[in-house]
C-alpha cells in the first residue's frame, strides 16, 4: 500500500463498516499525498453489536493514548465503549483514555515507551495526524507501531481569523492561496492599507511543528507555497536552498510559537475580554474542531482543562486556501510492542471496530469532526462556519517529506532573543522530593532547556533578589548572546547562581523588561522566561504591581517584549505571574509543583 488514505469496506451483518486506511513509510517522498480515492457512495455504518453480557473477570484493560487536541473525542469513544457489555475471547473489557502532546507522544512511540512501566504504556495510540505515525517508525525505533491504522474521523487544518478581519480582507469571500495569506503576514501595513490601523500589523499565529500538527500544516504549507504545490511537495525541495531562503522570510511574520492550538485560542479571547481580539491574532492556523470549541466559547489555558464560558462576541471564520489544506485524519493502530499480549490486542481492535460504527460515528461528529464519510454534525458545521463541501483537503505527506521538515525547521525558524530570569530569593534554597534545592533543580531544567536552541539563537540569564535595601542582585549575569559562541559562558554563570534574601519580581520585570524593549529586534522572537517561587517582597515598597502592568502594555505596544512567566513551587504568586505574561501576550506556565520543572520548562522553550 502506499502512503495515502483508502477506504476499506468491512462486511458485518450484511452492513458496511468503513475504516480510512493509511499507511506511513519512508520510502516514499510525496507519498502519494496528491489525491485520496473516494467511494463511490456514501458507507452505510454497521450498528454497534456488544455482547449480551460482559466476558469474564479480571477485565482486558485497553490503554488508548491520544493527542491533547482530539482527546475529547477519544474520551468520549471510551465512553461510548465502556457504556456497553463487552465480551472479547471471554474477557470483559476496560478501555481507559490517556492524552499527551503529539510531538512528544511520537517521540515516546519511537523509543516504543520506554520510559513507562509496561502497564501504563498504550495498546491503541490515536494521534490526530498520520504524520507522527510516520515520524515514530522513522525515528529512532519505532518497531512497535504498525505501518498501517484506521482513521476514526476527520478536521482539515485551516487559517481561522476573527470574522471583521476576515471580511476586511475578502477572504470570507475568496479563499486566498497560501501565496497570499504569507504575503499578508510579511506587509507590515496590510491593516493600514485596508483602512485599519487600529490592528496593528498582520498577526499570523502558528503552534511548533515539532509539538503540534497544526504547527505541522502551518511548516509544510509554507514549504509547499514556496516550492509551487502542497500536494506534490517532496523532500527535495524542502532542502533546496531557494526554497528554504523563502521559508525563512514566511517565518519572520510569526510573532512567536505555542505548543497547542489552544494556547493562542486562549489568548485570543483573553484579548476580546480586554477590548480587541484584533490586539493579538489576526489569523491562526488550526483545526477546524478548535474554531467550533472556540465560537461556542470553549477554551484551555493549558490543552487539558477546558473553561466553558459565554461564545465571544467576534467570532472565528474557517478560511479554506484555495490551494490546498491539510487533514487531520486522526490516524488509530494497536500497537505491537511486547507489553501488548493477545487479549489486550484482540481487544483494542474490537474498540477500533466500535470508533467505525454507527454508534461510534455520531459521537465523533457530535465531537466537532468529520466522519468517515466526511460529514460534520449540522448544529457544529453552523457554529463553527464550517464548510459542507470542502474540496480541497490534502493528506499528510510521507513520513520522509515529514522528517526533512522537522529536520530543517531549526534553520528556517524565526530566531530567538531571549533572556532567562532567575528568582535567587531565600527560599530557592529550600529542598524540594528527591532531595535537590529549588534553585538545583532549576538550574538543571534550564540547562536541559537550553538544548532547543541552536546556533543564531542569543540568549541570556539574569537572576533577582536583594539584600535588604540593596539593588537588584545579581542582576545580569550573562549577556543576551549567540548561544553557539556563548553556552559555555552561560552554563558557567547559572552555575555560580546562589540564593540571596528578597524578592523584588515587581521591579525586577520591569527593569529588565525595559533593557530588552531598548535592544528590541524585529527579526527575532524578543521575549524573557521568568521563573520566580514566590511573592513581590522587598524590605521597603519599590514599584507597585499596577504600575508594573502599565508598563508592560506600554512596551506591547511599540517594542513588545514577551514575558513567558513559570510559578515555580506552591509559593508561587500565580495571579501576579498570569497577569505579566497576559500584558505582554505570551503564555504563563504551572510548575508550582517543582519536580515537574524540567517537563514544563521544556514545553515552554518550544514557543522559540
Amino acid at each position: 500500500m502506499i502512503a495515502g488514505a483508502l477506504v476499506l469496506v468491512l462486511l458485518a451483518g450484511g452492513t458496511a463498516t468503513a475504516l480510512m486506511l493509511t499507511s506511513q513509510d519512508s520510502s516514499d517522498d510525496a507519498g502519494g499525498a496528491t489525491e485520496t480515492p473516494v467511494a463511490a457512495e456514501p458507507v452505510v455504518f454497521a450498528e454497534d453489536e456488544p455482547a449480551a453480557a460482559a466476558g469474564a473477570a479480571p477485565c482486558t484493560t485497553v490503554t488508548v493514548l491520544s493527542s491533547l487536541e482530539n482527546s475529547e473525542m477519544v474520551s468520549r469513544l471510551v465512553d461510548g465503549y465502556n457504556g456497553q457489555p463487552r465480551d472479547v475471547d471471554g474477557k470483559c473489557v476496560s478501555v481507559v483514555a490517556t492524552k499527551d502532546k503529539s510531538g512528544l507522544a511520537a517521540e515516546d512511540a519511537a523509543a516504543n515507551f520506554q520510559a513507562l512501566p509496561e502497564d501504563q504504556r498504550p495498546t491503541v495510540w490515536i494521534p490526530d495526524a498520520s504524520s507522527w505515525i510516520g515520524i515514530a517508525r522513522n525515528t529512532g525505533g519505532g518497531a512497535s507501531v504498525p505501518a498501517e491504522s484506521a482513521s476514526v474521523g476527520s478536521s482539515d487544518i485551516v487559517l481561522a481569523m476573527p470574522k471583521g478581519l476576515a471580511t476586511a480582507i475578502g477572504w470570507d469571500q475568496e479563499s486566498p492561496t497560501w501565496d497570499e495569506v504569507f504575503a499578508a503576514s510579511e506587509d507590515e501595513n496590510a491593516w493600514t492599507d485596508l483602512g485599519h490601523p487600529e490592528w496593528g500589523t498582520f498577526k499570523l499565529g502558528k503552534t511548533s511543528p515539532l509539538i503540534a500538527s497544526s504547527g505541522e500544516a502551518a511548516l509544510l504549507a509554507s514549504y509547499g507555497s514556496a516550492a509551487g504545490s502542497l500536494a506534490d511537495l517532496t523532500a527535495d525541495q524542502i532542502e533546496d536552498a531557494e526554497v528554504t531562503d523563502e521559508v525563512r522570510q514566511h517565518e519572520l511574520s510569526t510573532s512567536h510559537y505555542m505548543a497547542t492550538p489552544e494556547h493562542f485560542l486562549w489568548h485570543a479571547r483573553q484579548s476580546e475580554d480586554a477590548g480587541s481580539v484584533s490586539d493579538f491574532l489576526s489569523a491562526v492556523i488550526v483545526d477546524e474542531k478548535s474554531v467550533w470549541d472556540y465560537n461556542r466559547g470553549i477554551t484551555s489555558r493549558d490543552g487539558v482543562t477546558r473553561v466553558q464560558s459565554d461564545p465571544p462576541e467576534e467570532q472565528l471564520v474557517p478560511i479554506y486556501p484555495s490551494d490546498g489544506y491539510y487533514e487531520a485524519d486522526n490516524p488509530a493502530v494497536v500497537m505491537t510492542g511486547t507489553w501488548v499480549d493477545d487479549d489486550e490486542a484482540a481487544a483494542g481492535q474490537d474498540f477500533l471496530r466500535y470508533t467505525a460504527t454507527k454508534q461510534g460515528q455520531q459521537i465523533v461528529r457530535e465531537s466537532g469532526y468529520r466522519d468517515l464519510n466526511g460529514e460534520l454534525d449540522p448544529l457544529v458545521a453552523e457554529v463553527g462556519a464550517l464548510s459542507t463541501d470542502q474540496t480541497g483537503a490534502l493528506p499528510f505527506p510521507s513520513a520522509r517529506v515529514i522528517r526533512a521538515s522537522h529536520e530543517a525547521f531549526p534553520e528556517v525558524r524565526k530566531r530567538a532573543e531571549v533572556l532567562f530570569l532567575v528568582d535567587v530569593s531565600g527560599s530557592m534554597e529550600e529542598p524540594i522530593t528527591g532531595g535537590k534545592t529549588k534553585l538545583a533543580a532549576a538550574k538543571d531544567a534550564i540547562t536541559q532547556a537550553l538544548g532547543h536552541f541552536t546556533p543564531g539563537d542569543n540568549v541570556g540569564l539574569a537572576a533577582f533578589s536583594a539584600v535588604d535595601d540593596g539593588p537588584i542582585t545579581p542582576g545580569l549575569v550573562s549577556p543576551v548572546a549567540d548561544i553557539g559562541t556563548e553556552r559555555a559562558g552561560f552554563l558557567k554563570a547559572l552555575g555560580a547562581l546562589k540564593p540571596i534574601e528578597f524578592t523584588p519580581l515587581y521591579s525586577a520585570v520591569d527593569t529588565f523588561v525595559q533593557e530588552r524593549s531598548n535592544d528590541w529586534q524585529a527579526d527575532r522572537i524578543n521575549a524573557i522566561v521568568l521563573l520566580s517561587d514566590g511573592k513581590n517582597e522587598t524590605l521597603t515598597p519599590t514599584i507597585t504591581a499596577d504600575q508594573m502592568i502599565g508598563n508592560l502594555k506600554g512596551h506591547h505596544d511599540h517594542n513588545p517584549v514577551l514575558v513567558f512567566t513559570l510559578a515555580y513551587g506552591a509559593d508561587a504568586d500565580v495571579a501576579t505571574l498570569q497577569s505579566i505574561s497576559s500584558a505582554t501576550g505570551a503564555h504563563y506556565y504551572d510548575a508550582t509543583d517543582p519536580t515537574k520543572v524540567g517537563d514544563v520548562l521544556g514545553d515552554l522553550v518550544t514557543s522559540f
